[in-house]
């Protein structure tokens, strides 16, 4: 099996949002703006079908189509991450090697989701994956939304040094794994923040990077902090630019419009920002007019709105 060159994998990777008509049909064109406007801040990587794409509400030849938008405008330029997870391990593979015709960089495989296969199970479904595919995979540690505990930094450490996965992306509010994945693994693999809970911690605690739906909205900011806490080791500065950046988690964590997904905060955000938000798959609905207008004087006492 061949050696991966991880070299790439640093830095701000956002988890790509996909966009939608209001009917709810695949909106391509407005996808790939969003797209170029992320890459146009200089983003250092690009997540694909995956949580804040939508993945789960995407049939797999959609997922395979924003693949292909992917490496047709992107290829060469920066890592593009697709995400081709599946509950079943079959159609991970399917997927995976679909996507790695298209020509895609890397896979980021979630733990299976619903069913509740047996972490033994789950080890194995990785290493299926692996055995089938010849590109550099993420782990997609997120136990939260998925029916598999967590993989423990050593479990991740063990499949490293197998070659069965090559990064993981840590979707959990700790950044513990962080530490321990630096300590147990160092680079020979690639650890990313996964949250939006302590991304500057995670990179302060050496991870290699940050992937998050929150990077849709918060991209520029977030690369400057990059180069503050990693390229410069300026902690002070990094800080200063997290606390410009908490208000807009707080939205969802602390939900400050009242019960609404992060997703849709986003598309709301982007659409006052003076960007297209396009939108969601139902169940998943826009904000409402009093949500937009809370969501418009939050973002003003945040300075995100003049």
């Amino acid at each position: 099996m061949p050696t991966f060159d991880l070299t790439p994998y640093r830095g701000i990777f956002p988890a790509g949002m996909t966009f939608f008509d209001v009917q709810g049909n695949l909106d391509q064109r407005a996808t790939l703006d969003h797209w170029h406007w992320l890459v146009a801040q200089g983003v250092h990587g690009l997540v694909v079908a995956g949580t804040s794409g939508e993945f789960i509400s995407l049939t797999i030849e959609e997922r395979l189509q924003l693949c292909r938008l992917a490496v047709e405008n992107f290829s060469g330029k920066l890592p593009i991450i697709a995400g081709t997870g599946h509950a079943s391990t079959k159609l991970t593979i399917e997927i995976s090697r679909n996507a790695q015709q298209i020509g895609v960089d890397s896979l980021i495989v979630i733990l299976p989701y619903y069913s509740r296969p047996p972490l033994s199970s789950v080890i194995e479904h990785f290493r299926a994956v692996r055995h089938r595919t010849d590109r550099p995979i993420m782990l997609y540690n997120n136990p939260a939304n998925t029916a598999c505990t967590a993989f423990t930094a050593p479990l991740i450490a063990q499949l490293v040094e197998e070659d069965v996965v090559h990064m993981v992306k840590s979707t959990m509010e700790s950044v513990v794994p962080v530490h321990d994945l630096s300590l147990l693994a160092g680079d020979s693999m690639r650890v990313f923040y996964g949250s939006f809970l302590a991304a500057f911690e995670g990179l302060a605690a050496g991870a290699h990077g940050w992937i998050s739906g929150v990077l849709n909205v918060t991209a520029d900011k977030a690369l400057q902090m990059y180069r503050a806490v990693v390229e410069e080791n300026d902690i002070q500065r990094g800080l200063e630019l997290w606390k410009e950046i908490l208000p807009i988690v707080h939205l969802y964590t602390y939900q400050k419009l009242g019960p609404v997904a992060d997703i849709p905060i986003y598309r709301g955000m982007l659409s006052l920002l003076g960007r297209h938000g396009g939108f969601s798959r139902e169940p998943f609905s826009a904000l409402t007019e009093p949500q937009m207008e809370q969501l418009e004087t939050e973002l003003r006492l945040a300075g995100w709105l003049k």
